[in-house]
Formats: structure tokens, C-alpha cells, sequence
């Protein structure tokens, strides 16, 4: 069995723990609507957005439907979307190599994304272009990640793993390159932004363009939980159950890179989201993966909606989002790594 950070939960409370969370996020998700330097009445939000759905005549300000449909809505349903993906991808990865310590930017996808992006600053395209070569830059680097156990005619989950080091390793430095050749006053500064993840810049094309996407390989991901838990007991004792290991791997490496892809495309690069709400989900909701996915999930939609707004209504100007997730994530982590280091000895 895998030695990880987890907390043991009864199994019917960690059941009941998902309605729960969900609840927390819907009305998060009311709070973040009418929370800004603009403010939203609740009853306000509520009116416009029940006669949008229902096409009643307008009645309310137009000035509160611009912010609320065009700006603040999308930008919300972006955070929902990218903390789910990024916490189940992050799950996802820890219980299939039995390894609490990866992230959904461990097989290069991440880095990737970056070069792609970087790429598409560097040639002028506009935004939209920006986040297809993000997206194929993801996509690309992890297909690079997976044909290199093969080349080298070796099945194994180590060898997957050094390739994904080898591969982010290639990409930061050809980001790097990259930068260096960038204009300094115009595309350096659109690149280092872009890295540092902001939902800024999110509309609602960007939102729409990655959800069919995420959701297929969020629900292929969730219908697989339980044969997640069955890889999660190593590679010989889920053969001994019946278990295809190296397709049933290769299908939740691809549909986590297609999340963390589509992820990393509209928001740039978000660190420590994926590596520690699974551990907060394990504490929670427990080690079993039928009820840690989806906990995370929502966890993950929480913490990602938390942080934004904070970095948009902190202070005068706004700031990058993994600057503020990496200055939660790292002491959070560090208080796990404390608690439980018995386990890890």
C-alpha cells in the first residue's frame, strides 16, 4: 500500500462530507459573484441571473449585468473549473504511482504549456492562440514524457517518472531561452505574468472552450476511482486482481493531462493547488478514491474561488495567483509533512 499523508475517515462520513462541501461551494460561489470593488447586491445577483436563465425583460442596472455576466461570472466559473481539475488531476496522479509528493505538472505538462504559450507571445498572436499552443504545448510535452519509457522498452512507473523530469527539465530550459530572446519591455513581461497564473483575462469563450474537454475526462476519471484504488495497491498485487495496468494508467495519465492542460491554458501556471488539497482531501474525506476524487474536486474549486478573490479585492492592484497559493500551500504542506512524520520515516 502506498505510504502517503493521509487522514482515516469512516467511509459514511466521508460520504456525507461531499454534500457538505458542495454546499460550501454554491454559496461560495454567491459570494464571489457579489464580492469585488464593484459590489453586487446578493438579491441583485440572484434577479439577473434567474431573468437571464428565464428571459424576462430587464429590469435591473446594466452597469451590475456587465460586471456580473461579462466580467465576474466567467472569471468565477474559470476558478471553479481549474481548482477542480488541478486537485483531481493532483489525486489522480498520487494514488496511480503511489507517490504523495507528485502534482498534475509532473510528467512536463505544465512546463509544456509554458513553452507553448511563450511561443505564441513571442510570435504576437492574440489571446486565443496563446491558449491553443498552451494547450498543444501541454500535450506535446507529456506525449513526449510517455514515448520515452517506450523507446527505451521499459514499463515502468520509475522510468515514466525520470522521463517527466527529463522532459520539464528540456522545457525550462527552452522557456528560458525564450525569455531570454523575449523584448523585455512587451513580451517578457506577458510571459512572466502568464507564468505566475491569473484568471485576469478569462471570458467566457475561454470557459466554454475547455469544458467539454474537462468534463469527459472528469467523469472518465471519476467511473475509474475504483480501479484507481486498485492501482493504488502496485503494479503486482492489481495484476493479481485482474487489473490492465498499463492501459488503465495510460488512460488516467492522458485524461489528467487533457485537465491540467486545460487548465494551465486559460489561468497560466498555478503551483501547489494539485499537490496539497488531495492530502486535505484525504484528511477529510479518507484514502478511498470514490469519495476522495470528487471531495477534492470541490475542495480544490473552494480553495482556487478563495484565493482569487483575495488577490483581486487585496489591494490596489492585483496579484498573481500562485504567488498567493504558494504562500498558503507551502506552510500548509509543511504542517502535513510535521503531523504526519512518523508515517513518512
Amino acid at each position: 500500500m502506498q505510504r502517503s499523508i493521509t487522514g482515516t475517515t469512516n467511509k459514511h462520513t466521508g460520504r456525507l462530507v461531499i454534500p457538505v462541501l458542495f454546499v460550501v461551494l454554491l454559496a461560495l460561489i454567491m459570494a464571489c459573484l457579489c464580492i469585488g470593488k464593484y459590489q453586487i447586491s446578493p438579491a441583485e445577483c440572484i434577479r439577473i441571473l434567474s431573468g437571464k436563465i428565464a428571459g424576462t425583460q430587464q429590469t435591473w442596472d446594466g452597469m451590475d449585468e456587465n460586471m456580473l455576466i461579462g466580467v465576474r461570472l466567467p472569471r468565477v466559473m474559470a476558478a471553479v473549473i481549474v481548482g477542480a481539475a488541478l486537485a483531481l488531476s493532483g489525486a489522480v496522479y498520487q494514488g496511480i504511482f503511489r507517490n504523495p509528493l507528485v502534482s498534475p505538472d509532473f510528467l512536463g505538462v505544465s512546463s509544456g504549456a509554458c513553452v507553448g504559450a511563450a511561443v505564441a507571445i513571442l510570435m504576437a498572436m492574440p489571446s486565443v492562440m496563446i491558449q491553443v499552443s498552451a494547450f498543444a504545448g501541454g500535450i506535446i510535452a507529456v506525449a513526449v514524457t510517455m514515448l520515452i519509457p517506450r523507446m527505451l522498452r521499459s514499463d515502468s512507473g520509475i522510468m515514466l517518472v525520470l522521463a517527466g523530469i527529463i522532459v520539464g527539465g528540456a522545457m525550462s530550459s527552452i522557456l528560458g531561452f525564450i525569455k531570454y530572446i523575449a523584448d523585455p519591455e512587451t513580451q517578457l513581461a506577458a510571459i512572466t505574468y502568464w507564468q505566475l497564473g491569473s484568471f485576469a483575462y478569462v471570458d467566457n469563450k475561454a470557459v466554454v472552450s475547455i469544458l467539454p474537454l474537462s468534463i469527459i475526462a472528469a467523469v472518465v476519471l471519476l467511473a475509474m476511482s475504483w480501479w484507481i484504488n486498485i492501482l493504488s495497491l502496485g503494479e503486482q498485487e492489481a495484476k493479481s486482481l485482474g487489473a490492465r495496468v498499463n492501459v488503465m494508467r495510460g488512460i488516467c495519465i492522458v485524461c489528467s493531462t487533457v485537465l491540467t492542460a486545460g487548465a494551465v491554458c486559460i489561468s497560466g501556471t498555478i503551483g501547489w493547488v494539485g499537490l496539497v488539497i488531495p492530502h486535505f482531501g484525504r484528511m477529510i474525506a479518507g484514502s478511498d478514491n470514490r469519495v476522495l476524487l470528487p471531495a477534492s474536486m470541490i475542495i480544490g474549486s473552494i480553495f482556487m474561488l478563495f484565493v482569487d478573490t483575495v488577490t483581486r479585492i487585496a489591494g490596489p492592484a492585483e496579484m498573481p495567483v500562485s504567488i498567493l497559493t504558494g504562500l498558503i500551500g507551502a506552510p500548509f504542506f509543511a504542517w502535513l509533512l510535521y503531523r504526519q512524520r512518523h508515517i513518512l520515516r
